[in-house]
């Protein structure tokens, strides 16, 4: 098959690669346009850039889907299929009906569950204990289509979005491979989704970083790992700084303390006081600080029980 590839950030070059490696011919790569990155805002070529012009793939990057000349050249391709991870943009009906056999996206989730941009950090948010990788045909919806393939993997208790997604990219690409396969013996049933058991998973903001002290720790202690390692799970200071909580576990107990109270000490973790039970902060970063152990952390900066959080 002639395949045109669409995605942007590394979760998708897991997919291109292993595309790379099979029968089929990847005859060009659409991604997003570069990017500023960074404190000098250099602007910065996405992961599948990369790989494309390593491969010497022909690339293109549209800032709008439906302009006229990018839609020319992505016809001039002449694909039998596109196939879709993370591209980070909706495909208009002109380009959706465009290949023979569709547009076929990789899912970072067990559809209908978690649909939208968001799947796998929302996953360890929510508590999840499993999520998987879902291949579904494309429609005009927001991962809405017909499921190819699907294939589950566990959540660990210390997973984090940034140590889930590369497990997840590479079932993904494998995942892939065999709906591509399967699509050309002829032997894929889609099944379509039940709507009523869909949930959404939206993009992530920076806000969305904001730690409630009021929430359960067993509630902060999923959403410390699920932003990580962005938007990251932060909480103001006194004096204006602010720590980003980069790893928690949650504690039971009784204490009557009111939330974002510092409760207890100890050389490897600050105890703080949540809605129900306790946070024990682990690791953390201040406003203009690195990344660092509680027990490097206090040796600086002296912190007392009773300090409050959040404000």
């Amino acid at each position: 098959m002639r395949i045109v590839f669409m995605g942007t950030p590394d979760f998708a070059s897991a997919s291109l690669d292993a595309l790379l490696k099979s029968d089929d011919s990847v005859v060009g790569v659409v991604t997003q346009p570069d990017r500023p990155k960074g404190r000098g805002q250099i602007l910065t070529p996405s992961p599948v850039k990369t790989l494309a012009q390593r491969e010497q793939i022909p690339l293109l990057q549209p800032l709008k889907m439906k302009d006229p000349e990018f839609l020319q050249a992505l016809a001039g391709w002449k694909a039998d299929l596109i196939a879709v991870a993370a591209f980070g943009r909706i495909l208009p009906p002109a380009i959706l009906s465009l290949p023979p056999h569709g547009c076929i996206n990789v899912h970072g989730s067990l559809l209908p569950k978690y649909r939208g941009a968001g799947p796998i950090q929302w996953a360890i948010i929510n508590g999840e204990t499993e999520t998987g990788i879902t291949t579904m045909q494309m429609d005009e919806g927001m991962d809405t289509g017909a499921m190819l393939l699907q294939e589950a993997i566990s959540i660990t208790a210390d997973d984090t979005a940034g140590s889930l997604s590369p497990r997840l990219a590479k079932l993904g690409g494998r995942l892939l491979v065999e709906t591509i396969v399967r699509l050309k013996a002829g032997t894929l049933v889609p099944q379509p989704q039940d709507s009523s058991q869909a949930t959404l998973a939206p993009l992530l903001k920076k806000e969305d970083g904001a730690i409630d002290w009021a929430l359960p720790a067993t509630v902060l202690a999923n959403r410390v790992r699920g932003l990580s390692p962005w938007p990251g799970a932060y909480t103001p200071m006194a004096g204006g700084d602010r720590w980003t909580i980069w790893r928690a576990l949650a504690l039971p107990s009784s204490v009557t303390s009111p939330p974002g109270v510092v409760v207890a000490i100890t050389n490897e973790a600050i105890h703080v006081a949540t809605g129900e039970g306790v946070l024990a902060v682990m690791e953390l970063q201040s406003a203009n600080g690195r990344r660092m152990a509680v027990s490097q952390y206090l040796a600086g900066h002296p912190i007392l029980v009773g300090f409050q959080l959040g404000g």
